[in-house]
């Protein structure tokens, strides 16, 4: 019998030798997972012995996370802006970046008693769940192209108690009749801006596990920015606002097209690393 704290010590010296970055976190949280505690528990069961089905699975998880494949995906679930979603292939994982979006419309909107968001490519739900979370006076409509993406959000949106104030739409924004949406207080959407350029040297992480229509506009990284900005006047209720999480040294361009069409208290927000991440403004 193997205990947890030899099976943590062999599987961490494992995920080194396969250059995964914190490996010792990353066997924690896959052996945590399976013995369904806290990752911190895991440290006052060292001598607990692993039984074959616990190790069995291990061993998958270890080998899945080898080939690069994205720890929230073997976990099946992510916390997000202290929101537990759950995740697939289907749908980008939730970053840290995003949640400053989300503290953003938080922050703005805390003292409107009512307001309605479209949020365009909802993915898991993240952003939406964790306003509707956060603001009781928030409704949203939440779209995407994917019916995957669809189904997980709503299941999320019911496991977090929001679902009777989302409604989910399958749509294409490029390509289907924006009038249909209706108005909104709020456009917020975290798109596809990786160009196929820079698609190409994406870390395995990403490239071959994360969807790549949720990744990339296959062109320049700017094809869904140019379209909702085009298209705002038909989604925004008057002094309505967009909300955007940007790409590296995508703010100035996107700004611009903010300013042509008639948008001013723009406002940029930096990330942890210094990078512009998130922008915004106000329909004139």
């Amino acid at each position: 019998m193997i205990t947890v704290l030899e099976a943590l010590n062999l599987s961490t010296d494992y995920l080194n030798k396969k250059g995964i970055e914190s490996a010792r976190l990353n066997a924690e949280l896959m052996l945590a997972s399976i013995l369904n505690c806290k990752r911190l528990e895991l440290y006052l069961m060292f001598d607990r012995p692993l039984d074959d089905n616990e190790l069995q699975l291990y061993r998958s998880f270890l080998s899945r996370r080898a080939q690069r494949e994205p720890l929230q995906y073997i976990l099946g679930e992510v916390e997000f802006f202290n929101v537990k979603l759950k995740v697939n292939k289907s749908v980008l994982i939730p970053r840290p970046e995003t949640e400053l979006l989300v503290e953003k419309i938080i922050n703005d909107f805390k003292e409107k008693t009512h307001f309605r968001f479209l949020d365009i490519g909802v993915g898991s739900g993240n952003i939406s769940i964790a306003v509707l979370k956060n603001l009781i006076q928030a409704n949203a409509v939440a779209i995407d192209i994917s019916e995957e993406a669809l189904s997980l959000a709503k299941g999320n949106s019911v496991l977090n108690e929001v679902n009777d104030r989302i409604e989910f739409l399958k749509f294409d924004i490029l390509n289907d009749d924006i009038k249909n949406l209706g108005k909104f207080d709020i456009v917020i959407s975290n798109p596809p801006y990786v160009s196929a350029d820079d698609y190409e040297t994406l870390e395995p992480e990403l490239k071959v596990y994360e969807p790549k229509i949720a990744l990339t506009d296959l062109y320049n990284g700017f094809t869904f920015y140019k379209k909702i900005i085009e298209q705002s006047s038909l989604l925004l209720n008057e002094n309505g606002r967009i909300y955007f999480e940007l790409g590296k040294g995508q703010s100035d361009d996107v700004k611009m097209m903010l300013k042509e069409k008639g948008f001013d208290k723009i406002d940029i927000i930096k990330d942890y690393q210094g990078i512009e991440r998130i922008i915004l403004g106000e329909l004139k």
